[in-house]
Formats: structure tokens, C-alpha cells, sequence
């Protein structure tokens, strides 16, 4: 059993390394013995977490490269390749909430911001498609490869003000089960595609929506709670299982999933 979920010697790239549930990401990766290939716009951040890596033996490397510029991501490519000479995973961890596209209590609904929309939808599913063009023919040549992609519970249920977030996740769903079935017809089950739909977590970007500075809910904090049958926030380090398990052979007959992992919060009516 042990052995379906081996990642020994997979070269294994994660975008968005240098964010909180990449962190997780990286570690959860190095930890199955995977090569591990850190991209991410924030150098310093990136540079030291390959570091951690390699002090534990780890084999780790930063690239930095934006998901949404195609030169980066094709120097990226090269760089892996004339390293590694393939690329057997691809985790599209970069992404996350806009503030621009955010609609406020009291704002016009018929007045919406289309630039922040669309700012939304860049870097959420253009951030999440892009690094699949640019890596995805090495992937398929590995023979064996697999590409996960971050949902989000906005994609499975309406949450009040994340407008562009909502759309772009809800977008990605698609994406992921549009891409299983046109890759499986062409290539067969050399390369799988899903996705992840983290329930909430605290991050960086919505701690203060949330939580307040002492550590207390704030009010939409409440109401999450509330709607989660473990009445509790998400941990970084409990994404990390079907991440393994979706790289893994352990789910090679599986393809075009959104796999939810969110306390319940999705199929929770609240009555």
C-alpha cells in the first residue's frame, strides 16, 4: 500500500510555494521523497524555503517566475528540464482573492468594476491555465503525470461578496473536468487532471476578514463557523493528503474530481 503512494524521485512543480498553503504544499511533497520545484514571484521567501528543504536532505529548488507571464514559465521549463529531463506533477497553487473584485455591503451590483473581474479571472484561471500550456507537454510525455488545480468552496456554494473569486474558482471547476476528458481521449492515461476545494483556511489574505487582531471571530468568521460541522478553520497540513494522494498512483483512475476538504462545510444546509 505504501508503495501507491511513493513520490521518490517525481519531479514535482508547485506555484504559488511562497504562499501559506503552499508552504504546506512543499513540505508534504519533499516529505514523500519528491523532488521539489518551487515557483513563486516573492524571491527571498522562495530562496529560503528551498534552503529549509535542503537542510533536511530534501532536493529543492526556487525558480521565480510569475503564473502569468508565459516567458517565465517557459524559462522555468527549461531550467527543470535540462535539470531533470522530465516533469512528472504540476500543483497550480498560486491564486486568491482580489480586493477590487470583492462586492461590499451597500455597493451597486449593476456597476461592476469589469477591470477588477477581470483582474480576478488572470490571476485565479489564467494563472492556473497558463502554467498548464506551458508545462503540459513535458507532463504528458512523462507518461505517468498528474496536474492539480485549487478550487474553492465559492465554486460550490454562493458566498456573499467574493464576486470575481467566486466566478474565477467556479471557472477552474470546468477547466479541470473540460481538460480530463479532452486529455484522456487524446492521450489516454498518461496525464490526470483535478482538482482540490479547500473549505476555510486563514491565510494571509483573508485573516482579517475573519479573525480579529486578538484572535476572535469577526463576524463573517462567526458564520463560517457556524456553517461548519467541525466547527472549526481548516489547517494547511490537512490539504496535504489528497495532494499526495492525487499525485500518487494511489488515484490513477481518477481524473477530473474536485475533491472538497472542508469540515462539511458544503453540505451543510445549517438546519
Amino acid at each position: 500500500m505504501q508503495q501507491l503512494f511513493n513520490l521518490t524521485n517525481k519531479v514535482i512543480i508547485i506555484t504559488g510555494a511562497t504562499g501559506v498553503i503552499g508552504e504546506a504544499f512543499i513540505h508534504a511533497v519533499a516529505d514523500m521523497n519528491a523532488k521539489v520545484i518551487l515557483i513563486g514571484r516573492n524571491e527571498d521567501i522562495g530562496n529560503e524555503r528551498a534552503v529549509q528543504l535542503q537542510k533536511k536532505n530534501k532536493e529543492a529548488i526556487f525558480i521565480k517566475a510569475d503564473v502569468l507571464n508565459k516567458d517565465d514559465l517557459i524559462n522555468a521549463k527549461n531550467i527543470i528540464l535540462q535539470k531533470y529531463n522530465r516533469i512528472d506533477g504540476l500543483v497550480n497553487a498560486a491564486g486568491g482573492n482580489v480586493a477590487e473584485a470583492v462586492i461590499k455591503p451597500g455597493d451597486e451590483i449593476f456597476n461592476i468594476d469589469m477591470d477588477a473581474m477581470r483582474k480576478a479571472f488572470d490571476l485565479n484561471l489564467f494563472g492556473t491555465m497558463l502554467p498548464v500550456s506551458v508545462f503540459g507537454d513535458a507532463l504528458q510525455q512523462t507518461g505517468n503525470a498528474s496536474i492539480i488545480n485549487i478550487s474553492s468552496m465559492t465554486a460550490q456554494l454562493t458566498i456573499t461578496r467574493v464576486l470575481g473569486y467566486s466566478m474565477a474558482k467556479a471557472a477552474i471547476d470546468n477547466y479541470t473536468r473540460w481538460m480530463s476528458v479532452e486529455m484522456a481521449n487524446r492521450y489516454g492515461e498518461s496525464i490526470r487532471i483535478n482538482a482540490i476545494a479547500p473549505g476555510f483556511f486563514i491565510t494571509n489574505q483573508n485573516i482579517r476578514l475573519l479573525t480579529n487582531e486578538d484572535g476572535s471571530y469577526t463576524e463573517r468568521g462567526e458564520a463560517v463557523i457556524r456553517n461548519t460541522p467541525f466547527k472549526r478553520f481548516g489547517k494547511p497540513e490537512e490539504l496535504c493528503g489528497a495532494l499526495i494522494w492525487l499525485l500518487s498512483d494511489a488515484s490513477k483512475f481518477v481524473t477530473g474530481e474536485v475533491i472538497c476538504i472542508d469540515g462539511g462545510f458544503h453540505i451543510n444546509s445549517g438546519v
